[in-house]
């Protein structure tokens, strides 16, 4: 089975509140001897449904952005890749390190801490109506996030909602990210202005309804 390398850096793009990618510093301090972790995509899905493989590859040259390793893992997929093979790579290939890295803290931040929404947000990929309660507990946030669509059968079966990672959320509109967690943010409501797209503040919500 034929593949090729993933690049780290568009993924990050499309995800970047969930899928980390090592900062620049951390990639600078990368030397001879360091290990690094590639996505190694096949050209045909494998039995369990995936298509890549994450291994880690030993380097050994560096020159600027340009890399050449071994193969640091048995691939348990990828028949035509042994341990031990030499791989040619680009700084933007590179998912993780064994390196610290403070910008990681943030990434932990975006999983760790959990919101509650609406399955049709998650359909639609937008959310226009949020509300904030007191959290439950250190992980959660206290948000419940609609795509504004919902009637009121939908919204009473507790089976439409699911609890996800602030991060997907942050994915769909990182504009939430100024007050996500701020205190003063609690037993608020917002909704998105439909014509500017912004969200507003409702004031005076009548939260009586949630009672």
């Amino acid at each position: 089975m034929t593949w090729k390398l993933d690049s780290a850096v568009e993924i990050h793009k499309e995800s970047p509140y969930t899928f980390y990618l090592p900062s620049d510093q951390v990639i600078s301090q990368l030397k001879v001897g360091d290990l690094v972790k590639l996505i190694f995509m096949a050209t045909e899905t494998f039995d369990n449904g995936c298509q890549a493989e994450r291994m880690w590859v030993e380097i050994l040259e560096r020159d600027e952005t340009d890399f050449r390793g071994k193969l640091a893992n048995q691939p348990y997929y990828l028949s035509s890749l042994q341990h031990g093979d030499l791989i040619d790579f680009k700084s933007e290939h590179i998912c993780s390190t064994q390196l610290d890295d403070p910008y990681s803290k943030d990434m932990d931040y975006y999983f760790d801490k959990k919101i509650t929404v609406s399955n049709d947000v998650l359909s639609r990929n937008e959310f226009n109506f949020m509300l904030r309660f007191d959290p439950d507990n250190e992980h959660d946030l206290g948000w419940v996030f609609f795509s504004g669509y919902e009637d009121d059968e939908f919204s009473a079966n507790s089976e439409n909602f699911q609890v996800i990672s602030v991060g997907k959320m942050l994915n769909m509109d990182d504009s939430i990210l100024e007050f996500i967690d701020n205190p003063d943010t609690i037993h608020c409501a917002y909704e998105r202005n439909k014509g500017t797209g912004n969200l507003t503040k409702i004031e005076n919500y009548d939260w009586s309804i949630h009672e």
